[in-house]
């Protein structure tokens, strides 16, 4: 494989470091206002280093080898979410009544972060297999293909609400979706299962929040998760520990002004604002400007996925497929993120992918970066063969 620098995409590499500066520097800031000393900023950059290694490494494997360990990559994961639910706590210690971490000596590993890229990873193979064996666009086969793409995120989906992480579960479904629309299907089809799909959610978000008892009772969901919902309903005017956290987000982010008050002067304090939070403490440290900025950067980093995706199209679907999943992926969380940073939507404890502290995270978000940077690759390499 030919890895010379005029294959390295500059661009891509400048927004990872772009994160990686702004992740490390608002992390350090909140140690600083809490006077802690759980070494945030410090554990960050060693997963980004051990995150660059695995991003390193992935470009020794071609497309079609990635596109082969689609499958094992995916059961691996499954394995992982359902060794979870069974493990003693000593191993799976319960965390805000949530079993989704493994607890091993030194670190912590969430599997569903990683499950989401080798759960992409299957998508895409489930699509370009489904093409190869059907290449008569009908109806049935559309059926077909829908009904393979849901059972390949269903699986993960419902280990994953067994712990129960709601907020993870959702990501899923969205990536679902868009990879639904992406792989063609007929629009009927996907227009009557997205009336289904919305009529569902509808009724369960009633259910949750008009009789809690039963719906916590009944669904993998716990009293927490409805009032974090019920405070969002209530546009923060419900009394909870979710609305003091947006209404301290709030206030960090109006006192940061145009600029922000740099390093070391941050005032106000956000408890766990290194995960869910994040947006706040930059909106504190850099202000305005520096909110700004941040979101253009991922505008940008969305576009290029986006532009890769659909120059792949005709040269390796499994790639453009790729693309779009990961895509999908970081904007659902950039947007939910953020949003329940300024009270827009409800809080779900999704991280800010590459901002956020936590090494599952960023070395799953890394993974999936490995795999576009090598997309970018063999693209170049498509075209200096037409040239």
């Amino acid at each position: 494989m030919d890895t010379t620098n005029s294959r390295v995409p500059t661009d891509l590499i400048l927004v990872l470091l772009f994160f990686m500066g702004i992740s490390i520097a608002s992390l350090y800031n909140m140690e600083q206002l809490s006077q802690g000393h759980d070494g945030f900023a410090f554990k960050q950059a060693v997963w980004f280093t051990a995150g660059t290694a695995i991003l390193v490494g992935i470009r020794f494997f071609d497309l079609h080898q990635l596109y082969k360990l689609s499958l094992p990559a995916y059961l691996f994961g499954i394995a992982l979410l359902a060794v979870l639910l069974v493990s003693p706590a000593s191993i799976a210690e319960p965390v805000n009544g949530a079993k989704s971490w493994f607890t091993l000596p030194g670190f912590s590993l969430q599997p569903s972060e990683f499950t989401k890229i080798t759960t992409i990873m299957y998508l895409a193979a489930t699509i370009v297999n489904h093409k190869k064996k059907f290449q008569k666009h009908t109806f049935k086969t559309d059926l077909y293909l829908l009904f393979k793409l849901v059972a390949v995120t269903a699986i993960p989906v419902i280990l994953i609400m067994q712990q129960p992480d709601f907020g993870t579960s959702v990501v899923y479904l969205v990536i679902l979706g868009a990879t639904v629309i992406f792989s063609g299907i007929n629009w009927k089809l996907i227009s009557l299962t997205a009336l289904l799909f919305i009529g569902v959610a509808a009724g369960l978000m009633f259910a949750a929040v008009q009789y809690t008892e039963l719906a916590t009772t009944a669904l993998p969901i716990d009293q927490y998760q409805v009032d974090r919902l019920e405070t969002w309903l209530s546009g923060g005017e419900q009394q909870s520990d979710e609305s003091y956290q947006v209404s301290k987000s709030l206030t960090a982010i109006g006192s940061g002004q145009l600029l922000g008050k740099g390093i070391g002067d941050l005032q106000v304090y956000i408890p766990e604002a290194q995960t869910d939070f994040i947006f706040a403490i930059v909106g504190e440290s850099f202000g305005f400007i520096g909110c700004s900025f941040l979101i253009l950067v991922y505008f940008y980093l969305i576009y290029r996925m986006m532009t890769l995706g659909l120059q792949m199209s005709s040269i390796d679907s499994y790639g453009s497929y790729f693309c779009f999943g990961f895509l999908i992926m970081l904007s659902v969380h950039a947007f939910q993120n953020i949003s329940m940073t300024i009270g827009v939507m409800p809080i779900t404890g999704i991280p800010l992918l590459l901002i956020s502290y936590g090494g599952s995270s960023v070395l799953a978000t890394m993974l999936g970066m490995g795999v576009l940077y090598r997309i970018y690759e063999e693209y170049l390499t498509s075209q200096e063969r037409m040239f």
